[in-house]
């Protein structure tokens, strides 16, 4: 679904990513893995053209998206769940859902929403600014899942959460899985994505370093405490 090939990405004169590859084939979650400064965010902000001195190679489905616009990339199917999250602090729960554009056939419908969060259905009249974090965290994933895009971009949902909502943030990730949705995951808790994930990629100094199936975990530990410090 997602092919990355040597991504390069500037932020003024700072070169943050020096040549990034890797894939994501359809109906994976697939993690990026790193310390604070790997490069993990900016890459997922360069796959939505939000970081606009880039080069490489960024193909969705086999498409070329590099010189596309941030709106135009989000139209070929990509949705970005931003750490910020951009909840809208004077709207209710219901209008954030509402308020993205559908971009293709096959996204969720409000009832189906509801469903996978039920914490949102009891808070659907409340404004942005009284939902708690966990419930904003559930707000910004399932504002993506109505518009109909299928590879979902998720920058550390579990930041900040209480264990509970990590629980259930997880069994989220791992429904829409079943339902067909392919995820690109940036976390900093390692513990969490190996509960989720199909494959994990390892980024230090802005480069992919390499790559562990969740299946080789148990006799990768000593390598990824190297990595990550686990």
């Amino acid at each position: 679904m997602l092919e990355v090939r040597n991504l390069h990405a500037w932020y003024g004169e700072s070169h943050i990513l020096h040549g990034v590859d890797f894939d994501v084939r359809e109906g994976e979650v697939v993690t990026l893995l790193g310390r604070n400064g790997a490069g993990k965010t900016t890459t997922m902000k360069s796959i939505m053209g939000l970081v606009p001195q880039r080069s490489g190679s960024i193909r969705l489905r086999g498409r070329e998206t590099i010189e596309l616009r941030p709106d135009l990339i989000a139209h070929a199917g990509i949705g970005f769940c931003p750490e910020e999250r951009g909840i809208f602090a004077s709207l209710s729960v219901t209008e954030n859902l509402m308020l993205p554009r559908v971009v293709a056939s096959g996204g969720l419908d409000l009832d189906t929403i509801y469903a996978l969060f039920p914490n949102l259905r009891e808070r659907a009249n409340s404004p942005g600014t009284k939902l708690s974090g966990g419930e904003q965290q559930m707000l910004a994933i399932a504002r993506i899942l109505r518009t109909g895009a299928k590879l979902l971009l998720l920058d550390e949902p579990t930041e900040g959460l209480a264990p509970v909502i990590v629980q259930q943030i997880g069994r989220t990730i791992r429904e829409i899985k079943q339902r067909g949705f392919t995820v690109l995951l940036v976390e900093q808790n390692f513990r969490f994505a190996q509960t989720v994930a199909d494959r994990h990629y390892i980024m230090e100094h802005g480069r992919v370093v390499d790559m562990v199936a969740n299946a080789e975990l148990a006799a990768s530990m000593d390598k990824l405490h190297d990595y990550l410090g686990v």
